[in-house]
């Protein structure tokens, strides 16, 4: 090999390895200062033991409760993955955890921390989600919020985000606040999401009392780069954690579902028995209106609203569109949650209860 050859050799593998440590280091989460928020609904409302509030739903031997009970580990292996859901559902409310995700390689495992009715109106649930998608080592994890009413799931109404933080490194808080109104998505108290109730959504915004849920599971077929990357399991088990619950609502008592009463007097009635301030009232404040731009202005990567391919024409809920900013072009696939398993109930409250337990 003459001397131009090793020269030329020796830029390229130069050139190579520059290239690849950038690329590893583009992967990797910038951790960005985040603006202050006053703490709002997760300073004033109380945590609750995990079992006062939750009761197992599939995968019993991968749900480990924490030595003073307060927190719950959720385990995905080979065999299968786990999740919790709430004792009672309720009727609008204030649901809160702080969630560590699982770290290194997790491509294809789907965490969840969601609200849902489908085991009790199978045609026309609604549903509110947090859903957490895994990734190649390197790569950071993707949050996509989902808004479903009266079983709008064709529709759709996602939305995907990164995150200012590496949410494997420690517990982050993840909220949703619904009202009659409007629903909000926080992390870390930092508002990201609106929704406001709408006579565009054509009655479609959530309604019926839902559960709380958390799972872990395989969502190798869609989850990461559209199933490109599947779980492996040789890195498993992977742990899902929670601690700080909150679930504050007003508890329904199911019969009222299953013979097909309303839910709106309990719902008053709840509101005027807790001593907090009503979730009806809480609105944003212009720092918290302030922080969700700037979260809004910087992480958001997909919307349904400027998805042009899914739908073409401006739709009437959304903010008009940007020309001179696509954020999307293409439908993404969904994962559906595992509401198929049985499951366990454990005690239900009149519908005069509320679901804030002291800790």
């Amino acid at each position: 090999m003459d001397r131009r050859s090793k020269e030329f050799r020796v830029l390229l593998l130069g050139f190579l390895y520059c290239s690849w440590i950038y690329g590893a280091s583009a992967s990797i989460v910038k951790r960005v200062a985040a603006p202050k928020v006053a703490r709002g609904l997760t300073q004033n409302l109380k945590t609750l033991p995990f079992e006062e509030g939750f009761t197992t739903l599939f995968g019993e031997n991968n749900v480990k409760v924490s030595p003073d009970g307060k927190g719950v580990k959720l385990l995905l292996d080979r065999h299968t993955g786990s999740g919790v859901v709430s004792q009672d559902l309720y009727q609008y409310g204030f649901f809160s955890a702080s969630i560590k995700l699982p770290e290194d390689y997790t491509a294809g495992i789907v965490t969840a921390f969601y609200t849902s009715n489908a085991e009790n109106f199978e045609h026309n649930h609604d549903e509110l989600d947090f859903e957490f998608l895994g990734n190649i080592r390197g790569k950071e994890w993707h949050v996509q919020t989902n808004v479903y009413g009266n079983g709008s799931t064709n529709f759709g109404r996602e939305e995907r985000y990164q995150l200012w933080f590496d949410p494997t490194e420690d517990f982050h808080q993840y909220s949703i606040l619904w009202t009659e109104e409007h629903i909000i998505f926080f992390v870390d108290d930092i508002p990201i999401r609106e929704v406001i109730k709408s006579e565009a959504m054509g009655g479609q915004y959530p309604s019926k009392p839902m559960s709380v849920y958390a799972t872990i599971w395989d969502g190798s077929e869609w989850a990461t780069a559209g199933g490109r990357y599947k779980v492996n399991y040789k890195y498993g088990p992977f742990p899902m954690e929670l601690s700080n619950l909150r679930l504050h609502g007003c508890a329904v008592d199911p019969t009222m579902i299953k013979h097909g009463l309303s839910s709106d007097s309990s719902h008053s009635h709840c509101a005027e028995e807790d001593g907090n301030v009503p979730i009806e009232v809480v609105q944003l404040s212009e720092e918290e209106k302030a922080a969700m731009e700037w979260f809004r202005s910087r992480y958001i990567y997909y919307s349904y609203c400027d998805d042009r391919a899914r739908y073409p024409s401006q739709l009437d809920e959304c903010p008009a569109r940007d020309p001179a900013r696509p954020i999307a072009t293409a439908h993404m696939r969904n994962g559906r949650h595992h509401h198929r398993h049985q499951r366990k109930r454990g005690k239900q409250n009149s519908s005069s209860a509320t679901g804030v337990v002291s800790a």
